[in-house]
C-alpha cells in the first residue's frame, strides 16, 4: 500500500467512477483499475463493486478512503512545511472559519499578509466552526478560525488555541434599550443549534425560554427579519460589524461574550507562513 494507491482510492470514492478520478490524476483508466487492483491485494480486501452505473465503494473500501483523505492531507500538509522552512519568500496557508470573522478580521489579516509576505498564497474555506475544526484534523487547513463560549467542551487532544478577541452579544430589535425580558412573548430568530445557543441561555438566565419562529445562520436576513417587526434576535458584535441594516437597535447583553480563537493541530512549531498570519491576526484583532 503506497501513497499512489491511496490518492487513487480517494479520486475514486470522491468522483463514483474510475473515468472521472482517471481525469483527475491524468491516468489513463486501465491505471486506475490495476493501482485499484494493487490496493485490494495489498490490504487483502476488496474496494469497490462494479454496479451498472459505474463503481462504488464497500463498506471496507469507504473506511480506508477516509483514512486516505486524512493521509493525504497530511502528506500534503508535510509538504507545504518542508517548503516553508526556507523562509517566508514563498508558501501557502489555508484557513477555515466562519461568516462573520471571515468579512471582518480576516480581509485586514489577508491585506497585510500580502503587503508583508507577497510570496505568500491564503486560501481561505467558509465553513462552520464544527467544520472548520474537522478539516484541521484531517489536514486539508492549517488554520481553523472557531468560536468558544465558557461552557464550550474541551477541544480534542492536540489542538491548540490562540485567543484574537472577545466578541460580546447584542439584543437585535426596532427599539433602543430593550432588555431580554421586554421580549418574554416575541417572535424571535435564530440560527443552527451551536449558533442559537448563546441566545437560548440569556433568555433562560433572563427567565424564559425564547420562542423561535424563523430560522437563518445569515446575518443579513436577521436583520432585515427584525427591521422588517417579524420578531427580535441576538446577534455576535462582528456580525454587526460586517453589516448593519437600518431601522435595528442593538443593546449589549452583559455577560454573554463569546472568545474567537486560531486553531492548529499538532505539536508546535507551526510552518512560518501559518505563524505569519497568526500574529497579523493577534494584531488586527
Amino acid at each position: 500500500m503506497n501513497l499512489t494507491h491511496l490518492r487513487v482510492l480517494e479520486a475514486v470514492a470522491r468522483h463514483g467512477s474510475v473515468t472521472e478520478a482517471a481525469k483527475e490524476l491524468h491516468y489513463s483508466q486501465p491505471s486506475v483499475s490495476h493501482h485499484l487492483r494493487r490496493l485490494e491485494a495489498a490490504t487483502g480486501a476488496r474496494l469497490v463493486q462494479r454496479v451498472v452505473r459505474g463503481i462504488r465503494l464497500t463498506p471496507e473500501g469507504e473506511l480506508l478512503a477516509r483514512r486516505a483523505r486524512e493521509i493525504i492531507g497530511r502528506v500534503d500538509a508535510a509538504s507545504v512545511e518542508l517548503a516553508t522552512q526556507v523562509g517566508l519568500r514563498a508558501g501557502r496557508v489555508r484557513v477555515a472559519g466562519f461568516q462573520t470573522v471571515l468579512s471582518t478580521i480576516v480581509p485586514k489579516a489577508a491585506a497585510e499578509l500580502s503587503a508583508s509576505y507577497p510570496g505568500i498564497e491564503l486560501i481561505l474555506t467558509d465553513v462552520h466552526a464544527v467544520e472548520a475544526l474537522r478539516m484541521l484534523r484531517a489536514g486539508h487547513v492549517d488554520i481553523a478560525l472557531v468560536f468558544r463560549h465558557s461552557d464550550t467542551p474541551d477541544e480534542a487532544e492536540g489542538l491548540r488555541l490562540t485567543h484574537l478577541l472577545d466578541d460580546p452579544l447584542y439584543l437585535i430589535s426596532q427599539k433602543p434599550d430593550q432588555r431580554l425580558e421586554d421580549h418574554r412573548d416575541s417572535a424571535w430568530v435564530g440560527g443552527c443549534e451551536r449558533c442559537r445557543a448563546a441566545m437560548v441561555d440569556a433568555c433562560e438566565r433572563a427567565g424564559f425560554t425564547p420562542r423561535i419562529s424563523y430560522f437563518s445562520d445569515d446575518m443579513v436576513v436577521v436583520q432585515s427579519l427584525v427591521a422588517a417587526g417579524m420578531g427580535v434576535a441576538t446577534l455576535p458584535g462582528l456580525a454587526l460589524e460586517a453589516h448593519r441594516t437600518p431601522g435595528i437597535h442593538a443593546t449589549e447583553i452583559t455577560g454573554n461574550t463569546r472568545q474567537i480563537f486560531a486553531a492548529t493541530y499538532g505539536e508546535p512549531p507551526d510552518p512560518p507562513a501559518t505563524t505569519a498570519l497568526i500574529n497579523i491576526l493577534k494584531t488586527i484583532a
